[in-house]
Parts: structure tokens; sequence; C-alpha cells
């Protein structure tokens, strides 16, 4: 589960919620540049098909933080995908997301 959020490719990415990246490189087949970032104990939040990516592992970030740019790595048009997991398992993210 998961959301796909269009956009131009170098639009900012931004951090749901303070955390610490646990991964910052190339992603599993599909996913194309990908940053995770552990927030707790049980959330991390996934963000797929970047760019550039600007924080490496270990980093702390803040939320609305830059921590990426939006791309098309792994995928067939400029877009974010973001996903939320609660102990493992997917989670509706839209709780996440900024209002519009």
């Amino acid at each position: 589960m998961g959301v796909s959020i269009g956009g131009k490719p170098g639009d900012p990415v931004v951090a749901a919620a303070d955390g610490r990246v646990i991964f910052s490189g190339p992603g599993p087949r599909g996913y194309g540049n990908l940053l995770i970032v552990k927030h707790d104990n049980d959330t991390l939040s996934v963000y797929a098909h970047n760019r550039a990516l600007l924080v490496k592992e270990g980093a702390n970030v803040k939320r609305g933080q830059r921590i990426a740019e939006l791309g098309d790595s792994g995928a067939d048009r400029p877009k974010l995908h973001f996903e939320i997991r609660k102990q493992g398992k997917p989670v509706d993210p839209s709780d996440y997301l900024p209002a519009r």
C-alpha cells in the first residue's frame, strides 16, 4: 500500500516526520533511488523514484526537511511513491501527507 504523487523532475521531496535515515540508495527493482526514514520503534516512511537523494544513511531529519528530488528512477514517469509501514506492514499513508 502506498500512494504515487505526480510532479516535475526536481520537485522537492520532504520528510513526513522527524526521524533517522536508515536507507539511502538504489532500492529493490521497481523502486529506483530510495530513501527510508525510521520515525520511532515501529514506523517507517518510504520515498521511491527519486532523481537525487539529498541525505545519507544515519542522518537525522526534521519534518518538512527537503530530503530528495522527485524523479523517474525505476518508473515510467516522474513521481514520488510514498509508503508508511508500521511494524513492517504497509498502512494508509494519507494521515502523513500535507493537507491540500
